[in-house]
């Protein structure tokens, strides 16, 4: 029922920059008006039971915010024992800390004070997807940075379309819905999964359905989804190509492995995709996928989202890499701590607290297992005009692949997989997979290689990569050796797996 009064109001750039300047000048209130309505507030919350653990009241809050800002706050927070892991976050582990213990779900750190419009998943990167309240205030929030993005690309008149799964996976209707926010057409719709209308699936496909016609009557086009799986993907690239014929490249929002394909079946059908912008995100944009996106013509950036808080970071304009973000200050504080466990090797990952009232999740210290090199300065980009000046590239995840006692940190696995792999034979980006799993009590890696890559020689693919993590030059030095003696590695010829947001 608040869909159509959302859509007939439409943000621009000019309220984006408003919005932005006073969540900035207010963010040590906010936080902790925050902390005050919806932790302190609220005798369950795992958050308040940290902090009485520590013995720390809103008053010790308010005078560590006074001495030490908002991120020096926050900081003396987490070392007194006040932050949550990623896995207690996602509710694979109880919170330990000295004497006390608390049993929690993901639903714990539910947001009390939004409103649940929708239910969707997560992506599913590390998991099978985590169900994710919603609230359309924050997906107006969420809008107003996409609306500071399309205007420091100049992006306001593209054709647009999306190509990423349907409902119960939000990031698709949520692009949808974002453009129309902004009083802008989305042309179409491609989705990796068709609307569904089974027994289970029947209430999203109602949802999307709902969305689609109630955008017309109010004037913020949202098409009906058109089914189109990741081995069409020349669709997608065809409908670009026409765009460029007509001389009005388009703008297409999916995630980075979906934009490689496009790409790649552009080539092989001899399309034109120049000037193609894609914006991508849900995974981490590489030196390998941007090559194979530019090859074709077509140009990319990358935000950074997570699903439990949406977005964290829109692209630069002047980036310094491929992948660099203005980080939302005026949304979330980020602090950085090391790693937990061994071979860390200097990485510190970041650590999120949540600034605005209608995010999904609230976080308070949460760490994820994320990281990048942070830091404040002046690109010149509208962003920074805006008043964004922190920023955040070569984000990478510290969730490594265990096996044998020897860990691979994700750095050295997306080096293998894209660029050793495919340098000596042959494809890309999305070609080749490693995926971890155990026989018999014993650990094992399988190489998946996509089979469009013809005649492989097994122990030629094998004998690479085992001398590859056998580098000293690697973080996984060592390993190589390891999985040798133990006979961990094999391959297989399939098409690399993709979770239910078809991220690679």
């Amino acid at each position: 029922l608040g869909l159509p009064f959302y859509l007939a109001r439409p943000v621009d750039r000019h309220f984006a920059r408003e919005h932005l300047h006073a969540g900035l000048a207010t963010r040590r209130q906010r936080f902790l008006t925050m902390l005050s309505r919806v932790v302190f507030a609220y005798p369950d919350s795992p958050y308040r039971k940290l902090l009485q653990h520590a013995g720390i009241g809103e008053a010790d809050i308010r005078g560590l915010v006074a001495d030490h800002g908002l991120e020096g706050a926050l900081e003396r927070l987490y070392d007194a024992g006040v932050h949550v892991r990623l896995d207690e976050f996602k509710g694979r582990a109880p919170i330990r800390r000295g004497s006390l213990t608390l049993s929690v779900t993901p639903h714990d750190f539910d947001n009390p004070g939004a409103r649940p419009h929708l239910l969707m998943s997560s992506g599913g990167s590390r998991s099978s997807g985590t169900r994710i309240r919603l609230d359309l205030e924050h997906y107006r929030q969420d809008t107003l940075y996409d609306a500071l993005f399309v205007d420091a690309f100049d992006l306001a008149g593209r054709p647009y379309a999306i190509w990423r799964p349907v409902p119960p996976w939000g990031a698709g209707l949520k692009g949808a819905l974002s453009h129309a926010k902004q009083g802008l057409r989305v042309e179409r719709w491609f989705s990796q999964r068709p609307v569904g209308f089974g027994p289970s699936s029947w209430p999203h496909g109602l949802v999307t359905g709902y969305i689609a016609i109630v955008s017309r009557l109010v004037g913020g086009a949202v098409p009906m989804p058109e089914h189109v799986p990741l081995e069409e993907a020349a669709t997608v690239a065809g409908w670009a190509a026409g765009h460029v014929a007509r001389g009005r490249p388009a703008l297409i929002n999916t995630n980075a492995a979906s934009a490689v394909r496009v790409c790649l079946a552009a080539k092989e059908a001899g399309l034109d995709m120049s000037g193609t912008q894609f914006r991508v995100g849900g995974e981490p944009l590489t030196a390998g996928k941007a090559a194979a996106i530019t090859a074709a013509g077509a140009r990319v950036v990358c935000h950074y989202t997570m699903s439990e808080i949406g977005r964290i970071g829109v692209a630069c304009a002047r980036p310094a890499a491929i992948d660099d973000v203005h980080i939302l200050e005026d949304k979330l504080a980020l602090i950085r701590r090391p790693p937990r466990g061994a071979g860390a090797n200097g990485v510190l990952t970041n650590v999120y607290t949540t600034l605005t009232p209608a995010v999904p999740k609230l976080m308070l210290n949460v760490e994820s297992d994320d990281y990048g090199t942070v830091e404040r300065r002046s690109c010149g980009c509208p962003l920074d005009e805006a008043g964004l000046g922190v920023h955040l590239h070569t984000i990478r995840s510290w969730e490594k692949l265990t096996s044998e006692g020897m860990t691979l940190g994700g750095a050295d696995l997306i080096r293998l997989v894209e660029e050793t792999l495919p340098r000596h034979f042959g494809g890309g980006a999305t070609d080749w997979q490693l995926v971890e799993e155990e026989v018999n009590g014993l650990p094992k890696v399988r190489i998946v290689a996509s089979p469009r890559l013809g005649p492989l020689d097994t122990q030629a693919v094998l004998a690479t990569a085992l001398n590859e993590l056998d580098a000293p030059s690697g973080g996984a030095y060592g390993m190589g050796q390891r999985w040798r003696a133990a006979g961990t590695l094999s391959l297989e010829r399939r098409e690399p797996y993709t979770t239910g947001a078809s991220k690679v």
